[in-house]
């Protein structure tokens, strides 16, 4: 599997993604790692927050360009939340 954005640009590489414990992890060389780690050291807390939002959108798309598997209808999210019996 190759990851991409959501707006079909390419991560930097092509990276194999793994699922451990239930969320997808890609696999990086160290070099990349101890780059982007050292990028968010010194990157300042308004590009960090960027950064942060940049990726939640990001992962968002994915999961409705994936069909939202796992989503429930209002219907069925009213239900749970006032119980089936209202």
């Amino acid at each position: 599997m190759i990851a991409q954005s959501d707006r079909g640009r390419d991560l930097t590489g092509a990276y194999e993604v793994i699922h451990l414990g239930g969320e997808a992890a890609a696999i990086v060389p160290l070099a990349e790692l101890r780059r982007l780690r050292a990028v968010e050291r010194h990157a300042s807390p308004e590009a960090l927050e960027e950064a942060e939002i940049e990726a939640t959108l990001a992962a968002h798309d994915e999961w409705v360009a994936a069909g939202c598997p796992g989503a429930l209808s209002h219907e069925e999210v009213m239900a749970e939340l006032l119980g089936s019996n209202r």
